[in-house]
């Protein structure tokens, strides 16, 4: 059986064309993988709105900080902006979290799960590093970034 995992963030959509990408993709269940989820810099995407919004459209939501990195890692990365070094130490992060058991969860609970964070593209952000993590336990997990 072929998984698909979504990823997208939020930074730069308005909510109707966040929500309009979810429905268009077949998105069931939206993992909120941020650390911080509360800031009100999310707008629409704070927790307690975005699990309203996404329930009036039929879709799940939940917030699965096991996924983020430790706020050691993001904060080093906030101000030093080195990528490399940010995923030297998230993958182990990843490892030691066993994030492939959530990984295994979310799948097998959900047909189109999409990992959220704000970053406005996959290229430097940690959604697509869990993915593909997630990618390297799962044969054949296909990787959709909206």
């Amino acid at each position: 059986m072929t998984h698909r995992v979504f990823t997208i963030g939020f930074t730069r959509k308005s909510l109707e064309q966040f929500v309009t990408l979810l429905q268009e993709a077949g998105v069931d269940a939206v993992i909120d993988i941020r650390l911080r989820n509360n800031s009100q810099l999310a707008g629409f995407a704070k927790q307690d709105d975005l699990a309203f919004i996404l329930k009036s459209f039929g879709i799940s939501y939940e917030h699965r900080p096991e996924l983020a990195p430790t706020a050691e890692i993001l904060d080093t990365y906030r101000k030093d902006k080195q990528w490399d070094g940010y995923v030297a130490k998230f993958g182990p992060l990843m490892a030691e979290r066993r994030a492939e058991t959530y990984g295994a969860d979310i799948l097998q609970r959900y047909d189109a799960p999409c990992l959220l964070c704000s970053e406005h593209t996959a290229n430097q952000c940690h959604r697509r590093l869990v993915a593909e993590y997630w990618a390297e336990h799962v044969p054949g997990l296909e990787i959709i970034h909206l």
